[in-house]
Parts: C-alpha cells; sequence; structure tokens
C-alpha cells in the first residue's frame, strides 16, 4: 500500500515566524510540488486569513483547474456555520480540512462548548460543506493530547462523526509531545477501534521527534502523513518533506510517487522564497551531507564503497563531493583532482596534500574550485631550490603609529635579523628585507612593479588568497604567486619565492 503524502508547506509552513509567501511565490511552490514532485495533496493555505491571501488563493485555484490538479487542493476551514465554506468555494476550491478540537480541554476552554454541543457543531458543519459540493477531510486539532488525556471524548467525537461523508480524520501532535512509542500505540489503538476509517498523522518536531513518530504512524497503520518542505512550521516546525520521503521509501519499503530527483531542487527554491536558511547538515537536503572529510572514508569509497548507504546523492539530484581539509587524505585529493581533469603523480599528490592540510589549519574549508591554485603553487616552488627561507617575523599596527616589521631571514644559512617602518604591514616586511640585502648581504634588491590580489572562483569569506607579484631585476622581468588563507602571508609567500629565485639567476 502507498503512503499519501500531503504537503502543508503553504498553510502550516507559512505559520513559521517571519515566513510570508507572496501570490506568485505561492503558485511558483503549487507548480514545483505538483507537477516536479508529483505530491497528491497539498494545503495551500488557512481560510478567511485576508484579502490578500483570498487572491492568491483563488489565483492557485485558477491554474490548477486548468491543469486538472484542482482535487489535489486543500484549505483549511473552521467550525465557523459556513464561512470558511463560502471561503472555499468562492476561491475555487474542492475540498476543505475542516479543523476540530481533538481533545476534552480544547473543546471546554478554547471553545466554552460542552463535547456534545461540538460534535453537533461538527456534524452541521461536514452537511453543509457537503451540501456545497465540497470533498471535507477532518482534524482533530489536538489530538495528541486528546488520546492521551482524555481518550474517552476522542472516541466519543469519533463515534459522533464516523459515519458522515468525511473521506480522511487527521491527526495532529499539534504540541509535539509525541515519541514513536506512544505515536505506534495510539495509531494502533484508532486504526483497532475505527478498522475502516483513513487516517493522516500530521508530526510537529518539538522534540525533535517529527520524523520519528512519521515512521512510527505508518508502521502503525496512518494510511497519510503530513509534512512541509525543508521541515517549516510553527516553533520547531513540522516533519520534514524530504526526510519523510527517505524514511518511508528506505525503512519502511513503501512508496509514495514523490521524484525523489526533485527535492533538492525544490527545497533551495523554497529556502530563497521563505528566508530560512536550510542548515549545512539537515539530512538529504543540507550542504554538506553528501561530502566526506575524512580521507579514510574516500579511500573506503574507492574500496567497493564501503562508506556509502542507501541515501545516494544521486537519488535527490545531487553529488557526493570530497572536502579538503586537514583532516584530508591522498584519496580526498585524488576524487577532487579526478573530478577537474587532473593527474599528477603519487609525489606531486602528497605535497599537494601536505600543502591542503597546512592551508586547512588555518581556514575551514578548503574548496575544490581552490585546488588548481594550490596545485600550481605547489608545483612551480618545487622546481626552484630553496636558498633562502624565513625563519620568523613579527607585524605590528597600532592606532597612530606606522606599522613595523621585524624579521629573521636564513640566508645560504646564515641568519640575518633587521626591523622596518612601512606604510602597510607588507610595505614594512619588505622593506626590513631589503635593507638585509643592501646592508648586510650587499646586494641588489628587485623592483616591485605590480601587485594583485583575487580569490579562486566560488571564494567565500574565508576563501585562499592568491597574491601575485611582479618583479624587475637586473634586466628580468618575472611574477611570483602566494597562496594563504591570509592576504599578507600570501604576499609574504610571494616575496619568499622571488629571492630563491633572485638567488638562482
Amino acid at each position: 500500500m502507498n503512503v499519501e503524502i500531503l504537503d502543508t508547506t503553504l498553510r502550516d509552513g507559512e505559520q513559521t515566524s517571519g515566513v510570508s509567501f507572496s501570490a506568485s511565490e505561492k503558485l511558483s511552490i503549487v507548480r514545483l510540488l505538483l507537477e516536479e514532485l508529483h505530491i497528491p495533496r497539498i494545503e495551500i493555505a488557512s481560510a478567511r486569513v485576508s484579502d490578500g491571501e483570498f487572491e492568491a488563493v483563488r489565483n492557485v485555484c485558477a491554474w490548477a483547474k486548468r491543469m486538472g490538479h484542482i482535487d489535489k487542493l486543500e484549505v483549511l476551514g473552521f467550525i465557523d456555520n459556513g464561512l470558511s465554506i463560502n471561503w472555499v468555494k468562492s476561491v475555487g476550491a474542492k475540498v476543505i480540512n475542516l479543523l476540530s478540537k481533538g481533545s476534552e480541554k480544547h473543546c471546554l476552554y478554547q471553545l466554552n462548548k460542552t463535547p456534545q454541543e461540538h460534535f453537533q457543531s461538527i456534524c452541521d458543519e461536514v452537511e453543509r460543506a457537503v451540501a456545497e459540493g465540497l470533498e471535507v477531510n477532518l482534524y482533530l486539532e489536538d489530538w495528541s493530547n486528546g488520546i492521551k488525556n482524555s481518550y474517552k471524548y476522542v472516541y466519543e467525537l469519533m463515534d459522533a462523526v464516523r459515519h458522515l461523508p468525511i473521506k480522511r480524520y487527521m491527526l495532529p501532535d499539534t504540541l509535539g509531545i509525541l515519541n514513536p512509542y506512544d505515536t505506534l500505540a495510539n495509531i494502533q489503538r484508532m486504526i483497532k477501534r475505527y478498522p475502516d476509517l483513513h487516517f493522516d498523522f500530521h508530526a510537529h518536531n518539538d522534540y525533535d521527534l517529527a520524523t520519528s513518530n512519521v515512521y512510527a504512524a505508518v508502521l502503525g497503520g496512518a494510511r497519510g502523513v503530513h509534512c512541509t518542505v525543508n521541515g517549516l512550521g510553527e516553533r520547531a516546525g513540522n516533519a520534514c518533506l524530504s526526510s519523510v520521503v527517505a524514511v518511508v521509501h528506505d525503512q519502511l519499503k513503501r512508496q509514495t510517487g514523490i521524484d525523489e530527483s526533485k527535492i533538492n531542487k525544490v527545497s533551495r527554491i523554497v529556502e530563497s522564497f521563505s528566508g530560512v536558511v536550510i542548515p549545512q547538515n539537515k539530512p538529504i537536503v543540507g550542504e554538506h551531507v553528501f561530502t566526506q572529510c575524512a580521507g579514510v572514508h574516500a579511500d573506503g569509497d574507492n574500496k567497493n564503497n564501503l562508506y556509502y548507504n542507501d541515501l545516494l546523492p544521486e537519488r535527490f539530484g545531487r553529488e557526493r563531493e570530497y572536502a579538503l581539509g586537514k583532516t584530508s587524505g591522498k584519496a580526498n585529493i585524488k576524487k577532487n583532482l579526478e573530478a577537474l581533469g587532473i593527474e599528477l603523480t603519487d609525489e606531486d599528490i602528497q605535497k599537494v596534500t601536505q600543502r591542503i592540510i597546512e592551508l586547512g589549519d588555518k581556514k575551514e574549508l578548503v574548496t575544490q574550485e581552490d585546488l588548481p591554485f594550490i596545485v600550481a603553487d605547489v608545483l612551480k616552488q618545487a622546481t626552484v631550490p630553496d636558498k633562502v627561507k624565513i625563519i620568523n617575523y613579527a607585524l605590528n599596527l597600532s592606532e597612530g603609529l606606522r606599522p613595523t616589521a621585524t624579521i629573521k631571514l636564513l640566508v645560504d644559512g646564515i641568519e640575518y635579523q633587521e626591523t622596518a617602518v612601512g606604510d602597510g604591514q607588507y610595505d614594512a616586511f619588505v622593506k626590513a628585507v631589503r635593507n638585509i640585502y643592501k646592508n648586510d648581504l650587499h646586494r641588489e634588491f628587485p623592483a616591485l612593479t605590480n601587485y594583485s590580489v583575487n580569490i579562486p572562483p566560488g571564494g567565500r569569506t574565508d576563501a585562499l588568497v592568491h597574491t601575485t607579484i611582479s618583479w624587475d631585476y637586473k634586466d628580468h622581468s618575472f611574477k611570483t604567486r602566494g597562496l594563504d588563507a591570509d592576504q599578507t602571508e600570501a604576499a609574504i609567500q610571494a616575496t619568499i619565492k622571488m629571492l630563491n629565485i633572485i638567488e638562482n639567476l
């Protein structure tokens, strides 16, 4: 048996603090859910919210009718003597999800009605909706507390309405209080007592158990489950569509009819529309969830896919990546080089790996876009004998004072130390080096003719800095490059390379 998914991103999801979809965004999301993901049911709004919502929902319903999807749209309505019913009919929708009180406390203290009065109101509203040609589903709001604290009330409500023309009975964990064991037991109680009825389960994520509770509900016999894209919803949100689909398909071996390959695309668009950023480690759709960081994992992937599970990134329109950083090994480097079409010897790969480890200590992540710059930097540096080394340096920048640099160089095995003042930290560093060459070594020092800084494509605020410096020396013009997370350090690297070049001219 298939599990019927209802997506409520545009109703419950829009109740996320700070989230409000425009009319065009609503229509775009509806199109994505119905025509890309093939969601069988979507709840698109609450009735009687605002004039703007009325026009947006009417526009969505007009499109859905033209495309043959109108029966897949559902609108939340209230027991309000026909006001919601008229609203739903006016926008052109065909399905109303009536909100009743699934716990005795809500009935007594929010409605100030006796259970029998509320039951009669439900019956009257259902009959009114059916008479107006609407299909009816019934929410039992706060059902999880109701079945826990006043199960007799829940049974009395169900006994009063079970014979009405209601297609689905929807059981919400409105306050997110359930755990999987209670969910399983309570769903089974409902199905045992009412075996012929269709029950949906609607999870909230207050204890971070929404997906687990969906699993338990389906295991217990629920025919439908509710979720939202990216888990949007009040407080901690609802069950997340991407996780629910994966769990239903893989853990429960059931079908939903949803196209998994479009999940990531839809998640990113809803992220953009909602302004709610997807956590990097969120299962299925998080930026880093298909990124292997440890070198041993990449090595295992090369050896019969030892670190794969059923959540293959290709299923969800994504690709596996291998992060470059201080935990990287040669296997990670090889994977990224292969992706770029770069072939290196094992010796060169070892040098690149060591350089990436050094850079990884200074920044969170080295990107694949950084890699060609690192390869070029390492391989070109290896061709020049290392006669000049920087032993230590200190740069000082103080308010109201010119920057100073103190450096200690090793040239042909002899140490030299110098301090200089400059217009900037790097300028002070170069002047200190120039003083050593002129005063201690009595050698000509190259003239700096150009200086440029850039970051590799796709770089971010923590990106590597690529510094290129042009030099003139004894009728020779040449360039040196430095690569580091810090701009000044990159320039210093380029300068040390220049010193080793002139030592070998």
